[in-house]
């Protein structure tokens, strides 16, 4: 086994801080896709059925790229995959921009999987986080650069209020490019990154992936990762629309998706205490159950304050169960195989997603907001009794967990 270079603590906070700066930056890019690309799928689309096309896209890119990306940073480096990750970024804008102008939209798709692309990269930055850093302090490190993310809640919606109607003939258009530059940013911030993979890491194979997958407690800890993502991508995906088609203006929508967002990322200041006190895994099943309550919340009516109140309940189940899963993942490898094992989970996390994301705009325009809060319960259950038999199992002996 090959130790990582261990970083010093002024390289690691400059690190968390550079992170967490970019998570907010790349987080904000996702948001304004988030909570524009189904109304501009749904004017420009050929069939109302296909509006959040453009969003299954964007989680299509992630699925698509995730594992190239990992390969790449295994052999370059996390840094050069970061410069490819904004680069895609400043691109989703600019070829959003252009599609919104010219109704295009293929192109409109297009940008959304290239805002996928960037996204994947995106969310290796809590990885990234843990690099260097001593396992006693990786899940602090990672929820601190997750807990950088809410800023995100305030500059996406913050962008798409500000200058959607800048271009009266294109709404969004002015919005897309200023994503656009919101990347460049975020490029510019990542350069300062201290690298602590040494040459020697990167080049070492370790151990076979099948033998990883094989340890006790892997696979449940990314099926409860993966639920949690899918679930909150399902519920976010269609919640704009929704709102649309009840009459909720556009600014009370940004409103709605900017809480959820702070919610998505602001426990990350606390929620790697939580983990280190309670465990990875009881911290994931308890952002399960507060996914339940959000879908209780979505059922009990239609308002605003419904879905405002949805929306901040899923944000927080989502940084609860994303986030202990995502700690209990680094328990699994070794330095030389955390971009193998890191990019196979995220890839796992976005193939799911991608089983939801489409099928949430259809489930909408065909039986109504309240057969997606339905829906989403299924995985929910299915995640939370893992779980449960997982605890049984280790507590009789079996190593489950």
């Amino acid at each position: 086994m090959i130790a990582e270079h261990t970083l010093s603590v002024a390289e690691q906070k400059n690190n968390i801080l550079r992170l967490s700066a970019c998570q907010a930056l790349a987080g904000a890019n996702a948001v304004v896709f988030y909570a524009t690309g189904a109304i501009v799928g749904n004017d420009i689309a050929p069939s109302p059925t296909l509006a959040t096309l453009p969003v299954t896209m964007f989680v299509l890119g992630m699925a698509a790229c995730i594992l190239p990306f990992g390969a790449l940073a295994k052999k370059r480096g996390r840094k050069t995959v970061f410069m490819v990750g904004t680069s895609a970024g400043g691109l989703t804008g600019l070829i959003a921009a252009l599609a919104v102008v010219i109704g295009s939209f293929r192109l409109f798709c297009l940008a959304g999987f290239l805002g996928g692309a960037y996204a994947a990269v995106a969310l290796s930055f809590r990885f990234a986080a843990t690099d260097g850093v001593n396992p006693e302090r990786r899940a602090r490190a990672l929820s601190l650069v997750m807990g950088g993310g809410v800023l995100a809640g305030v500059i996406g919606p913050m962008l798409v209020t500000t200058t959607m109607n800048l271009w009266p003939p294109h709404q969004f258009a002015v919005t897309f490019i200023a994503q656009a530059c919101v990347a460049a940013i975020s490029a510019v911030i990542l350069k300062g990154v201290t690298p602590a993979e040494p040459p020697v890491a990167i080049q070492s194979k370790g151990r076979p992936l099948r033998e990883i997958v094989r340890q006790p407690g892997f696979t449940l800890t990314v099926f409860c990762g993966a639920v949690t993502y899918m679930v909150m991508n399902f519920l976010m995906t269609a919640a704009p629309l929704s709102m649309h088609m009840h009459a909720i203006s556009q600014q009370a929508s940004n409103l709605g998706i900017q809480w959820h967002v702070i919610a998505m990322y602001g426990p990350g200041f606390f929620t790697g205490r939580l983990i280190n006190r309670f465990g990875p895994m009881r911290v994931t099943a308890a952002g399960l159950v507060i996914t339940v309550a959000s879908v209780a919340a979505g059922l009990s009516g239609t308002d605003i304050f419904h879905y405002w109140l949805s929306l901040i309940l899923l944000g927080i189940g989502w940084n609860f169960g994303f986030t202990g899963a995502s700690a209990k993942i680094v328990e699994y490898h070794r330095a030389e195989e955390k971009t193998q094992v890191q990019s196979l989970n995220d890839f796992v996390v976005f193939g799911v997603m991608l089983l939801g994301s489409f099928s949430s705009g259809a489930l909408l325009n065909l039986y109504g907001w309240n057969a997606v809060l339905w829906g989403s319960l299924i995985p929910v259950g299915l995640a939370f009794v893992s779980i449960i038999k997982g605890w049984n199992a280790h507590s009789q002996g079996k190593g489950a967990l």
